[in-house]
Formats: structure tokens, sequence, C-alpha cells
């Protein structure tokens, strides 16, 4: 981690399902490395805490509320952290040191924007136009 440049967050989304084919003991052994070395990056100030997400969950539209969404299993969201850094690259790269990548989850990273959201930038709800 650079000194001389300014941390930026980063959000860092838990995506998919554990692999079919490896065991509880496997997957367990991971989590608690995943929690152990959480745990030192946070102490370290590289990482904030995140939290794990439930299973159930609602989807609020303008015409209505229900169950959902529906995504495909390759999908699902499992948590969420933030990782404090100077480069996108950089938050990447600690966060391909999360040991529960071999057993078959990925890893989102995402720059937090400090702006304020507004109708005249561009953004991720900015419609692509033709």
């Amino acid at each position: 981690m650079s000194d001389n440049k300014p941390q930026l967050e980063y959000l860092v989304i838990s995506r998919g399902q554990w692999d079919a084919d490896i065991s509880a003991e496997r997957i367990q052994q991971a989590i608690d490395e995943f929690y152990a070395w959480h745990a030192t990056c946070v102490n370290q100030g590289r990482m904030k805490p995140g939290q794990r997400l439930a299973i159930d969950k609602k989807l609020v539209s303008r015409e209505m509320i229900t169950d959902g969404p529906f995504t495909e299993s390759k999908e699902v969201i499992g948590g969420y952290w933030f990782i404090l850094a100077s480069s996108l690259d950089e938050a990447a790269e600690l966060a391909a040191q999360n040991p529960c990548l071999a057993c078959g989850l990925n890893y989102e990273i995402r720059p937090i924007e400090l702006e304020r959201a507004s109708a005249y930038a561009t953004t991720n709800e900015t419609p692509q136009r033709q």
C-alpha cells in the first residue's frame, strides 16, 4: 500500500457460489482463513468491515414490491466489505488474496463515488443513448 497517494474506498461485492465438488470441510477452512485474513487487513487499515447478506430479499420498483430479484445462481451476491487503497488495481490485488477464491467465489471491486448524484453527469444509472 502506497503512503504517498490518498486512500480511496472501494466496495467489494462477493459473488457466486461455492464449487459443488468441494467438501464442507474445505469450504469451512476457506471461510476461517478469510475471517483471519480480513481481520488482519482491517487491523492494518487496508479494509473496513462489511456484512454477509441474508437469503431473503425484496425488489422495489415503481410498479410494485415483489419477492426477488430472481437472478441466475452465478449472480448471487453473498456479502460485501470495503477496501482502502490508492487505486483500483491495488484494491483488486488485495482482493485477489482472498482465500475463498479457491473455492468458487469471485469479487467485484467498485470505486465509491464521492460526489453526489446529478442528472447532468454520466453515471451507472445514465441510459445509453444511440
